[in-house]
């Protein structure tokens, strides 16, 4: 089956979304729980699996639990939704970003036909691009890197839009390049570029410098994205930040940080005094 051509448009700055025209009788595939808006006249419909069986790669029984599976593993939701037009004119749609951070529009016609990816970066795709999985061969790549043993393989010639944390750098490695990058801050590899582990070498470096022990090795020739901000370090230092003692009391310290100063000054203000 062949992939839909759509036309689009990446709006805002920190918090982004793409808005997406779709033709009659055209349709996209997006990730669970990333649909902003949608204009009267499209249809949606939740496919279990990686809505691969929809462009004709897979059907029935088997390959919708195949899709599934394959799913799961990347630790994703088991369904994917269609979104279709099925009025007889253009109409638009909507897929918002999940935290801060950039999209990326990534046209697999010019990648090869294939990108591999983090497994919480897909958004959205243009109907025809199959989702699947790709297997880190090295155990160290499985054990200690930041994504994991498995990350998402996006396939096909037409569009998929990714997100990433922060800001976005892409780097189109020549052959032999290497690149040593926080696991965390890979986004995205394409055009066969090679992923690796690589320990950061001292004891001292490695407890006591914040980079963690190990770096992700990437080596060209091919295309490589880096994220400023991952989901993760973005979280722990939220975590980091908030009061680890529950009810609020006043020794975590109110507005500007006045707790105590603030329940001394209630009591001189509120009546507690004798005077």
């Amino acid at each position: 089956m062949a992939m839909d051509v759509i036309d689009y448009r990446i709006e805002g700055h920190d918090m982004q979304y793409v808005e997406v025209d779709l033709d009659p009788g055209e349709a996209m595939v997006g990730e669970a729980g990333s649909l902003m808006f949608m204009e009267d006249g499209v249809s949606l419909e939740t496919i279990f699996g990686d809505g691969s069986s929809s462009s004709g790669r897979t059907s029935g029984l088997f390959g919708k639990l195949v899709g599934a599976g394959k799913r799961l593993l990347t630790g994703e939701s088991l369904f994917t939704t269609v979104y279709q037009n099925q009025s007889n004119q253009i109409r638009k749609l909507g897929f918002a970003a999940p935290y801060p951070g950039k999209i990326l529009a990534m046209d697999l016609s010019k990648l090869g036909g294939q990108l591999i990816c983090q497994r919480d970066g897909f958004l959205c795709a243009a109907r025809g691009v199959s989702l699947g999985i790709a297997f880190q061969q090295k155990l160290g790549v499985g054990f200690f890197g930041g994504e994991g043993f498995i990350m998402q393989k996006l396939e096909g010639d037409g569009l998929a839009f990714v997100h990433a944390g922060g800001t976005v750098m892409r780097r189109d490695l020549q052959a032999g390049e290497l690149l040593r990058v926080d696991t965390g801050c890979l986004v995205a590899l394409a055009g066969g570029t090679a992923f690796d582990i690589e320990y950061v070498g001292k004891i001292k470096t490695a407890l006591f410098g914040g980079e963690g022990l190990f770096f992700a090795v990437v080596r060209g020739p091919g295309t490589v994205w880096l994220q400023s901000l991952p989901f993760s370090r973005l979280a722990s230092r939220i975590f980091a930040a908030a009061p680890q003692t529950g009810g609020g009391g006043r020794e975590q310290g109110g507005l500007l940080g006045l707790g105590a100063l603030g329940g001394g000054l209630s009591g001189v203000f509120g009546g507690d005094s004798d005077e």
